[in-house]
């Protein structure tokens, strides 16, 4: 099982870096190239998402993303450290949750965006932090004929 682990910090411009990245290991990885874009797509709303939540949250650490190869399938995580409260709403006290003009929508419609990309993806929240799990699957390697 192969690993590459990326941390950046909480500016929009590391997106971008993020998604190449994601992209590049996906294909060495064995993701089908039809799928590379939807990865980098819902890579993208991931970390612009987690850069959202540390910015409005005061969150100094890093965006975590992970990128993990099994042997059938792809992995990719995106961690947060902007506390949530159990239910996933924002906690009270941290800017975010003050602030009367920050709404949920833009995170709901990124939410949304990365589950019609993805069809095995999973969002955690807790008091420590978010994590977007999401996977692919991988194509056996191509086999050279005699």
């Amino acid at each position: 099982m192969a690993t590459v682990e990326l941390r950046f910090s909480a500016l929009p411009e590391h997106v971008r870096t993020a998604r190449l990245v994601a992209a590049a290991v996906a294909r060495r990885a064995g993701v089908d190239e039809a799928v590379l874009d939807e990865v980098r797509l819902a890579v993208g709303e991931a970390c612009t998402r987690a850069v959202g939540l540390h910015q409005s949250s005061g969150v100094s650490s890093p965006v975590r993303v992970t990128l993990t190869e099994e042997e059938k399938q792809f992995s990719i995580e995106v961690g947060d450290e902007a506390p949530h409260s159990a239910s996933g709403e924002r906690v009270p006290g941290t800017r975010a949750a003050e602030d009367p003009d920050a709404d949920g929508d833009e995170d709901d419609m990124g939410l949304a965006v990365i589950s019609g990309l993805v069809d095995d993806v999973e969002v955690t929240a807790g008091e420590n932090g978010g994590l977007i799990r999401m996977s692919w699957p991988t194509m056996p390697p191509a086999t050279l004929l005699p």
